[in-house]
């Protein structure tokens, strides 16, 4: 769960924080009168919003650690688009084979794929928690992209997940041990996403995008090293 981090303001700024909601109601009011201040009341309660909806955390994501016994390579995918064109596909089985081999394990036997998909959803159905269409789209992403890695002879389990895939990968990592992360997603999509796990998550994270036609490219990738 995304945690929220102290904020220490200093004295001064709280009234000037308190005058720039409240000016431009009283400006309105006195130019336009008390229908004109309700409008602007609105909208700053509207930009608030949408401030807290964008805002960003730094905490380190927590990924669970692996049981003693439980010597696999572990490899989440978060998919936001399905992952089930041949390249695809082909690039997640050779990363899985990579990091077993890096570990010295056995790429055949010793590798385990968690697929995720964030339950996707337009931001007015979000807002009026309608999330049944969501979570089709999500568990047909999620059947199609384990049928394409089960015919690839690559074992999968999967889950759906948070409607934000930030937050769907957060949760999941807490109690998954996740070596690796790749990031599945449609071409334009997912960079900030992306680019908020790498910045909090210690280990490696690959982002395939997958191009209309079946053709996937890396998009970028990095890998903590030591």
């Amino acid at each position: 769960m995304r945690r929220l981090t102290p904020i220490e303001l200093a004295p001064w700024t709280l009234p000037l924080i308190v005058l720039a909601l409240i000016v431009p109601i009283i400006g309105a009011v006195l130019l336009a009168g008390p229908g004109a201040g309700f409008i602007a009341g609105a909208a700053v309660a509207a930009a608030i919003l949408v401030l807290a909806a964008r805002a960003r955390y730094d905490e380190p994501i927590e990924v669970a650690s692996a049981p003693a016994a439980d010597r696999r390579y572990h490899l989440l995918v978060v998919a936001t688009e399905a992952a089930d064109d041949p390249r695809t596909i082909e690039a997640i089985a050779s990363e899985a084979s990579a990091g077993a081999r890096s570990a010295g394990l056995d790429p055949e036997r010793d590798v385990d794929v968690l697929v995720l998909a964030p339950a996707l959803n337009r931001r007015l159905s979000h807002w009026l928690s309608d999330l049944r269409q969501a979570r089709l789209g999500a568990q047909e992403r999620l059947a199609v992209s384990l049928a394409a890695l089960a015919a690839a002879h690559v074992e999968a389990t999967g889950r759906v997940g948070d409607t934000d895939p930030v937050q769907a990968a957060e949760d999941t990592l807490v109690s998954y041990p996740a070596q690796e992360v790749i990031f599945v997603t449609g071409p334009g999509e997912g960079e900030a996403d992306v680019a908020e796990v790498r910045r909090r998550l210690d280990r490696p994270l690959r982002h395939l995008v997958v191009a209309e036609g079946g053709a996937t490219r890396a998009a970028d990738r990095s890998r903590a090293d030591g």
